[in-house]
């Protein structure tokens, strides 16, 4: 069977969606047996992963996303109908307009913000996820969601038909498994994501502000600027007392920060996985987190739910995580157990059956 993968994410600045295409392409490869995993548009190779820039060369990169844009117009759809025609199943993703009609079509869920909370998008990104909802996600074979929640979620909000849509988690790099804490001169908490609206970082700035520890703890903010972040970027860079922005942090350096954190607090507002928090457990950090969307089910007992919006539980939960040495040694061992049902090997062979069954 040829199974050919939609990696444009990949060419692209991206978050979690890049997360996951890159690591499922590369556990795809690993254990595809009888199968031949094929990328588009063709990748060949999967060079270190950066959210900030393309995988590939700039020449590489322009010379493929001309390509799918050419194909995104009226005339380039033959180009993909002839370009897929040897495609058993094609795995789309939104940045595929209308996919061919004579072939298999799959996608990932990732997640339904733009539906559910259409604010905290741009404008763009909610048009784009409309139409992938309309024009692949309703007329696919069948569907991946990355959590229970989020395919409830499909469900419920875009009219999806629940026996079409399987749940595999997502998962995490081996990396974070038995990570080793950088040094650091102060203890500190971590807060790793981009910085946008709907990650919710000023409620936790607001929170630390009237923290009673911040003479003893650091927050260290590790993420790249997103979009409409001027407000929140403007705080974090006039340095408010204990609080130090580090900007995007590199893939490589990221399990070593995240193991020497005391707590993880990861305020989202909405999430179809977050990979934050499930990279946070896996290093055996403990974990305060949003009691809504997916967050409660894939933290399940390793971690403190609060809601996102109240400063003053984020506060509370901080305060009483970092006071407690025993709470911190129960949510790192519960951490720990519940991370093992995120591995990527697992997620690669559970994907594998998925597509056998499609077939």
């Amino acid at each position: 069977m040829r199974i050919l993968i939609d990696a444009t994410s990949v060419l692209l600045r991206s978050a979690g969606i890049k997360t996951y295409t890159y690591y499922w392409i590369q556990h795809l490869w690993q254990q595809a047996g009888n199968e031949q995993i094929l990328t588009f548009p063709r990748l060949g190779r999967l060079n270190a992963l950066d959210h900030e820039r393309s995988i590939l060369s700039p020449f590489e990169t322009y010379r493929r996303l001309g390509l799918l844009y050419m194909i995104n117009t009226t005339a380039g759809a033959p180009v993909l109908n002839w370009m897929t025609r040897k495609a058993d199943v094609f795995h789309v993703s939104n940045q595929i307009r209308k996919p061919p009609k004579k072939l298999k079509i799959t996608a990932t869920i990732h997640d339904m913000t733009s539906l559910l909370m259409p604010a905290l998008h741009t404008p763009g990104n909610v048009r784009a996820d409309a139409s992938f909802t309309e024009n692949v996600l309703k007329r696919a074979d069948r569907l991946i969601a990355v959590s229970e929640n989020t395919r409830a979620d499909a469900v419920k909000h875009a009219g999806l038909d629940a026996d079409r849509i399987d749940v595999i988690y997502s998962g995490v790099p081996e990396v974070y498994f038995g990570a080793q804490p950088r040094p650091s001169s102060r203890p500190y908490v971590l807060y790793v994501g981009t910085i946008e609206p709907r990650k919710n970082l000023d409620t936790l700035l607001d929170a630390w502000q009237g923290l009673r520890l911040r003479d003893d703890f650091d927050l260290l903010i590790a993420g790249a600027t997103g979009w409409s972040s001027e407000k929140t970027m403007a705080r974090l860079l006039s340095r408010p007392p204990s609080v130090h922005y580090l900007g995007y942090v590199p893939e490589d350096e990221l399990p070593g920060l995240t193991a020497g954190a005391t707590a993880f607090v990861y305020p989202s507002l909405y999430e179809g996985f977050g990979f934050p928090v499930a990279q946070a457990m896996a290093a055996g950090v403990p974990v305060i987190t949003s009691n809504t969307s997916c967050l409660p089910e894939i933290a399940g007992d390793a971690a403190l739910l609060v809601d996102p919006r109240s400063q003053d539980e984020i506060k509370s939960a901080i305060q009483k995580l970092l006071t407690s040495p025993a709470l911190q040694q129960q949510l790192r061992k519960a951490a720990l157990a519940r991370a093992e049902q995120y591995r990527w090997e697992t997620c690669a062979r559970k994907s594998l059956d998925f597509f056998r069954r499609v077939r």
